[in-house]
């Protein structure tokens, strides 16, 4: 089942009984960390129910068409009695060419929680590699990354020594102290501690904020935005928050960069993207949870959740056909709550379940989507941009990540580009304004790539009257954290670029879920090798 197909046409089918009808394990929702967790258990052995009030596969994690991921944004930014705390809010959907996007309706993957991308050397890619999942995806390289600078302009982001040495941006001093900057952390990284001339960081250093350690270092303030925000990937402005990036996690962060360059032939740098969209990576775990057993059934919502009599604890669910299903242990997609109908029988576990389901809020996400005709860069297709803190207005306290992207990502069509960006914030008002502000960035750069192209200003004089702006969503997403308990909660998607804290999160749920056992165990069969050349990457 692709998210090709909108929901509206897709009645719920009259489904047959589910045989059996007891299970070690039911899932509800197919995002990525219910797949991980289902993948792992059905690997293990376990006997796995699969469920998804979808069509599709994916939930918070899909890609899914316009008129599917306008329905999924609606449905899910709308309280109910049934859900008063909606995972999303304030969606601000427009349409600026619907004739022309019309033509297209099956030719757009988009991301919900975009924008999202992985580092070569990332634990998700480990994780695929350990876990045969990769044998169901293929991804892409993503040819650069640009911060935004002082002048509005966009500055390319060197990422290697090599990169450095080819910078026209960076002056002959820049070069030498970026240069050197990199020796050390390199140096420190690979230390043989049996040699003593060796020069490591110091502990009071690694301890210290990393800002202050890349000004002991003198460098300039260009430099140390280009490795704090574009680099490193700090979310807040490191010179007036209070969330303050440790040198030592700024360190790894550069390691973790540095290790995903080279590893795969194919990748032109760090980065790389899933061939048709993220929605891709859960059902590639899904694939692989089915290969080992697991049953799957879309389109199937959960009506209640059953309880023992005697203790009040939890033993299965009731499906929307009316049938019940039996479980040891139940895990659920962190918007799923439990109907209103069950409080009034099965008060005690629908309180302690409000309550370890709710309690965990992190704060929010903004999120944007755009469709555009014309790229932020001529001559590029695939890239990262980082808006940092201040670049757009003085109260600009996080940065702003941007990730284009085009057909031949599979994501669009050929000729049209889509750009995801995202930042986190307290509150929607403050969310909102950052994506209002980061939208109108956006396309002050479309119109000076546009014009950049003289070719395409020449031979398309028609083209100049019809909007570079195709269509746009914002919205503002609420965080929450996995919860465990008697029935086990799932994260929402964070604010990363990547996926290493929410599988993170999604580990240490498994184990909590079954202690003696390790997620997706070594093995020597060849299916599973953790072999680089597991992963697919086109050139």
């Amino acid at each position: 089942m692709t998210g090709n197909e909108s929901e509206s046409e897709l009645p719920v089918p009259p489904y047959p009984p589910i045989e059996p009808t007891a299970f070690d394990l039911i899932v509800i929702g197919t995002g990525l960390p219910e797949s991980v967790i289902s993948a792992a258990a059905s690997a293990s052995g376990k006997s796995v129910l699969h469920l998804d009030p979808n069509p599709f596969y994916g939930s918070h994690f899909s890609s899914l068409s316009i008129a599917d991921l306008t329905h999924f944004l609606n449905s899910h930014s709308t309280p109910s009695s049934v859900c008063p705390d909606p995972l999303y809010s304030d969606a601000e959907i427009s349409n600026y060419a619907p004739r022309l996007l019309s033509q297209h309706p099956r030719n757009f993957n988009l991301d919900v929680s975009g924008p999202r991308v992985l580092f070569c050397a990332d634990h998700a890619v480990d994780l695929m590699l350990k876990s045969g999942a990769s044998h169901y995806l293929e991804f892409k390289s993503v040819d650069a990354t640009f911060m935004l600078d002082a002048d509005a302009k966009l500055c390319s982001v060197p990422d290697s020594r090599a990169a450095i040495f080819k910078d026209k941006s960076l002056g002959l001093m820049e070069k030498n102290q970026l240069m050197r900057f990199f020796k050390l952390v390199q140096g420190h990284l690979s230390l043989d501690e049996s040699e003593e001339n060796n020069v490591r960081i110091s502990e009071e250093d690694l301890d210290s904020p990393f800002a202050d350690f890349l000004t002991k270092m003198k460098l300039p303030s260009k430099i140390k935005s280009i490795v704090l925000y574009a680099i490193a990937m700090a979310d807040y402005d490191q010179e007036v928050s209070e969330y303050v990036l440790k040198t030592r996690d700024g360190i790894n962060q550069l390691a973790l960069y540095n290790s995903s360059i080279g590893r795969f032939q194919n990748a032109l740098g760090a980065l790389i993207y899933p061939i048709y969209g993220q929605g891709e990576l859960p059902q590639a775990f899904c694939r692989r949870a089915a290969v080992k057993g697991c049953l799957y059934v879309l389109r199937m919502p959960v009506i209640s959740l059953l309880t023992d009599q005697n203790s009040g604890s939890y033993k299965g669910v009731r499906l929307a056909s009316g049938q019940d299903i039996f479980s040891h242990k139940l895990v659920l997609d962190p918007s799923f709550t439990v109907p209103g109908s069950l409080a009034s029988s099965h008060q005690k576990l629908h309180e302690s379940f409000q309550a370890f389901s709710l309690s965990d809020n992190k704060g929010k996400v903004a999120r944007g989507i755009c469709i555009t005709r014309s790229s932020l860069k001529p001559d590029l297709s695939n890239f990262l941009v980082i808006f940092p803190p201040r670049s757009l207005f003085p109260e600009q306290v996080t940065s702003i990540r941007v990730l284009q992207l085009g057909g031949n990502l599979a994501v669009c069509p050929l000729g049209m580009f889509v750009l995801y960006f995202s930042a986190l914030c307290d509150e929607v008002n403050q969310g909102k304004k950052l994506l209002h502000a980061a939208l109108s960035a956006l396309q002050k750069l479309l119109v000076t790539g546009t014009a950049g192209n003289s070719s395409m200003a020449q031979s398309e004089d028609m083209e100049e009257a019809k909007p570079t702006l195709l269509w746009s969503a914002l919205y503002i997403q609420d965080l929450s954290l996995g919860q465990f308990g008697s029935i086990i909660s799932t994260p929402t998607p964070d604010g990363n670029l990547n996926y290493n804290d929410l599988l993170d999160a999604t580990e240490k749920l498994y184990r909590k879920l079954y202690p003696n056992e390790e997620l997706f165990p070594e093995t020597t069969s060849p299916e599973n090798s953790e072999d680089d050349a597991g992963l697919t990457l086109e050139s």
